[in-house]
């Protein structure tokens, strides 16, 4: 049986140059901190990753500590958020702008801020729009923090968050601004520069590299104003924002993934817009609601609710034909209540109960579309008159 991979949000196959970067790297086993001839083998690997990653985001040349690796989108996310509320003293701004549907790796830190004496203020996302007169009203002196995702894991809606993080800074220019990008980079259009953000998390399994690699890139001014600490200490390593010994091969493969993501990004996002025109479409025809953005959104995501089907039931019918796709994010599929992004979106508990997302990467194809359309229609059918009998 042939498997339809319709859940790239939770993670993606390797790329070809990904996975050539890991064979190519596999005998340079050096560690990047020692100066022996291993060590500086390893280093520039690291080198030329670093700066492959960074020219996704626009950055040619990455300053010292301008580009972080990590293990992964959420501790990058914890290092962001919690290596700038613990930098400044709670005395001068303690309140944190974020939106009411983050990702966990965001929300579950900023409980944690708030049981420490910081504010937090969630902005409504009702419809995929980030409501942006209740943003401009948040923001004051006291702010030190904006905190917010470019684009929903759930339901694809991409945040106009530029004009947020200006206006922000222009209030107050000391205020720090973050973006959990993970979803959106080399899904959408932007640069560090374009986005406006000191500081923006990414993860290598969301663009075909492996598991166990991420980035947070850090605005030069933030370093040499130390209004960010590191998260994890040791021996200094990431110009000493990131202690630990570098994951070398993610790192290399995340650097090849990250250029070859970004000189077909055109092409990509071009295939992926078609192809999730092509879903709606067919969902359309079916009868399925979508749950789609008001505003804008990203190419490769299509949330929509089954008819009185458990989104579980119809996910684990679908997998036994080998079709992938999810019932929401991966990260908080365990939790056994409703998601927290779709109830923002405007779901009641028994619609987001029977939502199912499918992601998409450049990889998908129409004809497979035509197959998930096919299966998913069959199937609504049978446990439809299942559950009547």
């Amino acid at each position: 049986m042939n498997t339809i991979y319709l859940d790239n949000s939770a993670t993606t196959p390797l790329s070809d140059a990904a996975r050539r970067a890991l064979q190519e790297v596999a005998d340079i086993y050096g560690n990047p901190s020692s100066l022996h001839r291993e060590g500086l083998a390893a280093e520039a690997v690291l080198t030329r990753a670093r700066k492959q990653v960074a020219s996704a985001l626009g950055v040619s040349n990455p300053a010292p500590g301008q580009l972080i690796f990590t293990a992964c989108g959420t501790e990058a996310n914890n290092t962001a958020i919690l290596g700038t509320a613990y930098a400044k003293a709670r005395r001068d701004a303690n309140r944190i702008v974020t939106t009411d549907s983050e990702h966990p790796s965001v929300e579950q830190v900023m409980k944690r801020l708030e049981q420490d004496g910081f504010e937090v203020i969630r902005i409504p996302t009702r419809g995929g729009v980030l409501d942006r007169e209740a943003a401009m009203a948040a923001l004051n002196e006291k702010t030190l923090l904006v905190s917010m995702m470019l684009v929903n894991n759930e339901t694809g809606a991409r945040y106009e968050l530029e004009p947020i993080f200006a206006e922000a800074k222009r209030r107050n220019p000391t205020v720090i601004t973050h973006c959990d990008a993970v979803q959106g980079f080399l899904k959408c259009r932007f640069t560090a520069r374009s986005l406006g953000a000191d500081l923006i998390s990414i993860s290598g399994h969301k663009i075909h590299a492996p598991k166990g690699v991420g980035a947070l890139y850090v605005d030069p001014a933030l370093i040499r104003s130390k209004r960010i600490v590191p998260y994890l200490i040791g021996g200094g390593q990431e110009s000493g924002l990131r202690s630990g010994t570098e994951n070398m091969l993610g790192i290399a493969a995340f650097g090849a993934a990250a250029e070859d993501g970004a000189a077909q990004l055109e092409r990509h996002l071009s295939h992926m817009s078609a192809l999730r025109d092509y879903t709606i479409a067919c969902l359309r025809e079916k009868g399925f609601v979508l749950n789609l953005p008001q505003g804008p959104c990203a190419p490769h995501i299509v949330n929509f609710q089954l008819p009185a089907i458990k989104s579980e039931t119809m996910l684990h019918f679908l997998s036994a034909q080998g079709i992938c796709v999810s019932s929401g994010s991966a990260c908080s599929s365990h939790a056994k209540q409703t998601s927290p992004s779709l109830s923002a979106f405007g779901l009641t508990a028994a619609q987001a109960d029977t939502s199912l997302r499918i992601s998409l990467s450049p990889y998908n194809t129409a004809e497979e579309i035509d197959t998930f359309i096919e299966t998913l229609s069959r199937g609504a059918g049978t446990l439809v008159r299942m559950r009547r009998h």
